[in-house]
């Protein structure tokens, strides 16, 4: 059974939660999409076959994006196109036709989180009105991975502004730049965050696969939200230079798609040892650039797996019943459910994983500002700015996150501007 059968005939589609409300087939933003669910591997046979390009399916994508992104339903899940993506796929179809094939990304159009560097004609601005303007000089190293390996850089993708650490009173998927991304199946409800816009773009099949970024939950959770599939990846395994951070030890990008196989696919496609990245070099024996040839549906046998045990009551009986019908899938096929208790302390912004992200919030981003080309250096800029231009960037929530991280201790770092 596919993504959207098992969505519509299982019994999430009983309570409501997954109503399609946006079309009458199976699909979001629906009509006659000719690349509604393709895989990468359906992708890549057809542009073999000759029976599309990249260039033609580039061209099918954006028509995508414009009719059930930008009109109809308006997703918003999109911040911005790239202008060189239909040339970017010429090139690449040149290199097909004189028998060059870089490998499974070739090709295939990627939408990237719009906190990743990409030296290109697009703006980096975590959705940020502060960052409108900013281009950042180069890829970051994953993206670069992703160029190396043949993809299509389309475009990126809104999300709650500043990866989510604004206000503790923030709207998923909304940013000042970018506005409010939709949930394709509920336009009324938010995709969840911060990664909002790549799990809405997924979903609805804007791309082929998106890339999106963690640091607790920014990218399973829209994944969850969007019935799609997010992997967080150890930290490390991927670089996570040219990326707005949040933490040094937390944060790492994840591939977002619609299938576990094209999940893994992208995932190896930014696999790669960054020397701006020391961390990558503990990952070093252990990267891989194809992680398909381990794709197993016997893989849950022996594994732990830990389950929130405050979700396990409480809440909506229907919903709690399904909760505990995942738990005996998982049970069945041979995993062992550890119940944890972690959540009272993730959600508690004065315990040591919040002040530990406001110390390495402050860091990372005046060091990150203080080598952009942006109208602001320092976190205390952002604030400033945030400040002097209240109605457009802050009319629904304000910053108490980011002036909680003000007072951190500043950086030591050589170089780094702290005010």
């Amino acid at each position: 059974m596919d993504r959207r059968k098992f969505l519509k005939n299982g019994s999430l589609a009983g309570l409501g939660v997954a109503t399609l409300n946006l079309a009458s087939t199976d699909t979001p933003g629906a009509g006659d999409f000719e690349l509604n669910e393709i895989t990468i591997d359906q992708l890549q046979e057809k542009m073999r076959s000759g029976q599309l390009s990249s260039k033609s399916l580039t061209k099918l994508y954006l028509k995508r994006i414009a009719d059930i992104d930008k009109k109809g339903p308006e997703l918003n899940a999109v911040i911005e196109l790239n202008p060189d993506a239909l040339s970017i796929a010429e090139g690449l179809d040149a290199e097909r036709k004189a028998g060059k094939v870089r490998g499974p990304m070739h090709g295939i159009p990627v939408l990237v989180k719009d906190n990743i560097n990409t030296g290109d004609k697009m703006m980096t601005t975590a959705g940020s009105l502060a960052l409108d303007g900013h281009h950042a000089a180069q890829d970051a190293f994953i993206v670069a991975q992703l160029r190396k390996a043949g993809a299509v850089i389309l475009g990126k993708t809104n999300l709650s502004e500043w990866a989510n650490f604004r206000s503790t009173r923030s709207t998923s998927g909304w940013s000042s730049r970018g506005g409010q991304t939709k949930n394709p199946y509920r336009l009324d409800r938010n995709p969840s965050g911060s990664s909002a816009g790549s799990g809405s773009a997924v979903a609805a099949n804007l791309c082929a696969v998106a890339v999106g970024t963690e640091t607790n939950g920014s990218v399973v959770s829209p994944s969850s939200i969007n019935g799609i599939v997010g992997i967080k990846p150890t930290v490390g395994l991927l670089s996570r230079s040219g990326i707005i951070p949040i933490s040094a030890t937390q944060d790492t990008a994840g591939p977002m798609a619609r299938t576990v196989k094209d999940a893994a696919i992208l995932l190896g496609a930014m696999t790669g040892v960054d020397p701006t990245d020391p961390v990558t070099l503990e990952s070093k024996e252990k990267a891989k650039t194809d992680y398909t040839a381990w794709l197993d549906a016997d893989g849950l046998k022996g594994k732990r797996i830990g389950i929130e045990k405050s979700f396990l009551t409480g809440g909506h009986e229907g919903v709690l019943a399904l909760f505990q019908e995942a738990i005996n899938t998982l049970k069945a096929k041979g995993a062992t459910i550890v119940e944890v208790d972690l959540f009272k302390l993730l959600a508690d912004p004065n315990s040591v994983e919040g002040v530990i992200l406001q110390y390495e919030f402050k860091d990372g981003l005046n060091k990150y500002l203080a080598t952009a080309n942006a109208g602001v250096h320092t976190l205390a800029d952002v604030i400033a700015f945030n400040s002097a231009n209240e109605k457009k960037a802050m009319p629904y929530f304000k910053q108490e996150t980011l002036e909680k991280a003000r007072p951190a201790a500043p950086s030591t770092a050589p170089n780094t501007r702290t005010p």
